[in-house]
């Protein structure tokens, strides 16, 4: 084929363009039946995802939520052990939620649930192991999540990993009074490690930017504790 002194194909055309422009069409000619199966195998995949998600997790995220209804009664009146597992009027526990609606929101809350129940309960491994498998959204739950894994570290005297689950929750919150209530147990806990400047310091962060929470109403005492 002939090319000008440019080293271009004639009216301007490249090579790449002439194959590409060819190919196209080709390949889609040649492959039409395979490109049809691809095509009806996604359409069969997404047509089977939706199809699983309205007759299977719909009616069964319904039916956890209704399961746990008793469940939550108790845990409100402070029964956690029946709230746990036999929560009366033949529902659920959240144990059982926890384990027979996994992957349902309301089977995720129950081990939020359960793992809150099992520390009320003095079980602070149950607790933490509930805890830990709980996976929180928004903006309240992960900061009250990593401040109960918190307080069940430090009942088992694992205060390295209770301050860091308390700053966690601190950095991770956005609401004040969390994060002033967060911000005292990091006090508490690094006074009692010893460290008495990390507490002073939490302590004048709640009496600085979180002085209109109820936190900071005694705050003064603890930092005249500290200070020095």
């Amino acid at each position: 084929m002939a090319k000008d002194n440019k080293g271009n194909l004639p009216n301007e055309e490249t090579l790449a363009d002439a194959v590409g422009q060819k190919s196209i069409a080709e390949i889609f000619e040649e492959n039409k039946n395979l490109v049809t199966y691809v095509l009806i195998g996604l359409l069969v995949l997404v047509g089977g995802y939706i199809l699983y998600r309205q007759m299977v997790m719909v009616p069964k995220e319904q039916e956890a939520i209704e399961q746990m209804a008793q469940a939550q009664v108790q845990f409100e009146r402070d029964s956690f052990a029946l709230a746990l597992t036999n929560p009366g009027q033949g529902f659920a526990g959240f144990v059982d939620i926890a384990d027979q609606y996994s992957g349902t929101n309301a089977g995720n809350l129950a081990l939020y649930y359960a793992g809150v129940s099992y520390l009320h309960l003095g079980q602070f491994e149950a607790a933490i192991d509930y805890l830990s498998d709980f996976s929180p959204a928004g903006d309240v739950t992960p900061a009250m999540k990593a401040g109960v894994l918190g307080d069940a570290y430090s009942e088992t005297n694992d205060f390295d990993r209770a301050l860091s689950s308390y700053r966690k929750a601190v950095s991770g919150s956005s609401n004040p009074l969390i994060t002033a209530y967060y911000l005292k147990k990091v006090g508490m806990l690094s006074e009692r490690q010893g460290d008495k400047e990390a507490a002073r310091e939490a302590y004048q962060t709640i009496k600085d930017d979180y002085s209109e929470t109820p936190v900071a109403n005694d705050i003064d005492k603890y930092l005249v504790r500290v200070q020095g």
